[in-house]
């Protein structure tokens, strides 16, 4: 099992300002004994963690992509749980941090999150299984980053009050042709990601989720949603009601975090694992749901390593709708007539994909 896992401040995040040949966003980096990754980077450095899951004799893994280039690739010894710390190179413009454990150290993917914690550090938890005789790492964490940064304000904050798409507005496919699977993501006691007021991802990816598949089924798509309330529905379920089902499609609904300390940013992104029809996917809604959400930041459809979208066999996006941490995206999220803008806008996206991919 691998995929990319939840960042609370992104998978991934802020502005992509770097040069095409800037050196290593990540300033410094330590794995304390008690189990916790703290990172060190300039501020607005997009970060994205991923997990795989450890099989035979190697162990699980967790890695993070930064921008920019390492001055040299190196393997740093481990001890404890962890087995060997490597920072590499996979691309000429990224640093990949990779954490690999001993064979047999049990992590759980769902309980561990990337989070920022101030404009320059990040923290990951790994879980009560990683204990270290001592703490290891690279550099200095509290080394001031200057020049002191925080994102402005996006241009509107409002809620849209533009008029809802009438059914008889979508675009038209076959009735009775296609057959889709909707994800709404986390549910009863994962909650997913709580952000401004109290607002609950569960809440809103559940309300969306609804109201796309019956707008789907309103235009004929045969409908099945890997949960109807808030009962909790391991990911393997998930994949499985899709691969078995022969749908033509799957889409997981969910909605980004990161601290509460960082309202600042916020944003539209859609996953897919690989190129071709999941791509098309992913780009077919992305341009939907930013359409009906005036200055949004345009996070973008792009690959990733998401369970439910790398083992579906389907074509297979994942839809982050922005974030319940932003102060302009949580009011949108929270507001009931949005989110009626943002189930037709996926639903579109959707329709105009099936249309256009038969």
């Amino acid at each position: 099992m691998s995929g990319c896992l939840g960042v609370l401040l992104p998978a991934a995040s802020l502005l992509w300002a770097l040069p095409a040949a800037a050196v290593s966003a990540l300033s410094a980096w330590r794995i304390s004994a008690d189990g916790v990754l703290e990172l060190r980077t300039p501020p607005a450095t997009k970060v994205q963690a991923f997990f795989e899951e450890g099989q035979g004799g190697v162990g699980p893994r967790i890695w993070l992509d930064l921008p920019g280039a390492p001055q040299r690739t190196r393997t740093i010894r481990g001890s404890g749980a962890v087995r060997e710390v490597r920072v590499g190179r996979p691309s000429d413009n990224t640093t990949r941090l990779v954490v690999e454990f001993r064979p047999g150290t049990r992590l759980d993917p769902r309980s561990i999150r990337l989070v920022g914690t101030q404009v320059d550090r990040w923290s990951m938890e790994f879980g009560s299984a990683v204990r270290l005789p001592s703490a290891l790492g690279e550099g200095t964490l509290e080394a001031p980053s200057s020049p002191s940064w925080r994102a402005l304000p996006p241009p509107f904050l409002g809620v849209p009050n533009t008029a809802i798409p009438n059914l008889a507005d979508l675009p038209d496919v076959p009735a009775g042709r296609y057959k889709v699977v909707i994800d709404p993501g986390h549910g009863g006691p994962d909650p997913g990601a709580v952000g401004i007021n109290g607002l609950r991802e569960t809440d809103v990816v559940l309300d969306v989720s609804l109201q796309v598949a019956q707008l789907l089924q309103s235009k004929g798509v045969q409908v099945l949603l890997t949960r109807t309330s808030e009962v909790d529905v391991d990911l393997p379920p998930r994949v499985a009601l899709a691969n078995n089902s022969g749908a033509d499609l799957f889409l997981s609904i969910h909605a980004n975090a990161l601290s509460l300390s960082r309202p600042d940013v916020n944003g539209i992104e859609t996953f897919y694992f690989q190129g071709g029809r999941s791509q098309l996917l992913a780009q077919a809604i992305q341009s939907e749901m930013l359409a009906i959400s005036p200055g949004s930041p345009d996070r973008g459809a792009r690959p990733g390593r998401f369970f439910v979208i790398r083992r579906t066999t389907m074509p297979a996006a994942l839809a982050e709708m922005g974030f319940v941490t932003g102060q302009l995206d949580s009011p949108r999220l929270a507001d009931p007539s949005f989110r009626r803008r943002m189930a037709v806008a996926i639903a579109v996206g959707i329709l105009k994909y099936l249309a256009a991919v038969p």
